[in-house]
């Protein structure tokens, strides 16, 4: 019955963004560096020369790599340096993701605040990779990747589905309900579904395609679940913490399985866990505040 709902899912989001003719592709510069990526030859000096080409990816990275919950032990001031102390494969996971948010990028409205969308966003991969490494997690970058389009079907939602998107605003206030059902109500489906249905048209692995598909509920995921597991506490803890919060997240609850997932054994230390990262949080809540030109 789950596939078959899916399935049918998967069908009105197809319906509704087939008839969007401007929706971006790929960024080229993920194509770009995917290739060098994949020769032995490529050295640091041809990463950074194609990275150089789009400056405002140069400066959204340089906030990443000087973001106190990244965790670099000294100041990243060049985009050379940069690619030397985060190393080859943390960047291409840097890129992909910033690359998307920036080609979906969105302007903010009565209703959509950019700004806070895109802080929250960048918190949660900051944070959720900052946590893995914590725990030992040995994909981290790939955390990041998906803690930062965890949230990507949202502003598809309302840069091209505007119509329904001041539905489903409409909806909330009116009814007091959450975004999430009113989602459901509205599209049948939900913003993590058209994420689900981008990613996997631009061939992402399934375990990032699940671990945003999930991000509410990651101990449905299969493939992805640690993953899963990270984005979820991370987003979570914005709300729990109060810090770089995003309404469409209100009233979020913490799916109390990542508890054994991630090895914290009771939610009591989960609890106290979570405390420890508030002065990160707020640190780094403060430095994207100072450079907001980066939004």
């Amino acid at each position: 019955m789950l596939e078959i709902k899916n399935a049918e899912a998967k069908e009105k989001i197809k319906k509704h963004l087939s008839n969007i003719g401007t929706l971006p592709s790929v960024p080229q510069i993920i194509t770009e560096v995917s290739t060098l990526l994949d020769s032995d030859r490529t050295s640091a000096s041809d990463l950074c020369k194609v990275i150089s080409k789009d400056q405002a990816i140069v400066t959204k990275i340089l906030a990443v790599a000087n973001s106190p919950l990244y965790g670099l032990p000294r100041r990243v001031s060049t985009i050379e340096f940069a690619v030397v102390i985060i190393g080859f494969e943390h960047m291409k996971n840097i890129l992909v993701a910033l690359s998307l948010v920036e080609a979906f990028k969105s302007r903010s409205t009565s209703t959509w605040d950019h700004h806070s969308y895109w802080s929250h966003s960048l918190l949660t991969a900051t944070a959720a990779k900052r946590i893995a490494d914590d725990l030992h997690y040995p994909k981290s970058g790939e955390v990041f990747t998906a803690g930062l389009l965890h949230d990507l079907g949202l502003v598809v939602l309302q840069r091209y589905m505007n119509s329904d998107f001041t539905k489903i605003v409409k909806l909330v206030e009116e009814q007091q309900i959450s975004h999430y059902n009113a989602e459901i109500e509205v599209l049948g489906f939900t913003h993590q579904d058209i994420a689900e249905f981008l990613l996997e048209k631009w061939n992402f692995p399934p375990y990032i395609i699940e671990s945003v598909l999930y991000h509410h509920n990651p101990s449905l995921a299969e493939n992805g679940k640690v993953l899963a597991s990270l984005v979820h506490l991370a987003d979570y803890m914005t709300q729990k913490l109060n810090i770089g919060a995003f309404n469409w997240d209100d009233n979020l609850t913490l799916d109390e399985n990542v508890i054994d997932i991630l090895g914290f054994g009771n939610l009591e230390y989960l609890e106290t866990f979570m405390q420890t990262y508030e002065p990160l949080f707020r640190s780094h809540l403060e430095s994207i505040t100072e450079n907001n030109k980066i939004m």
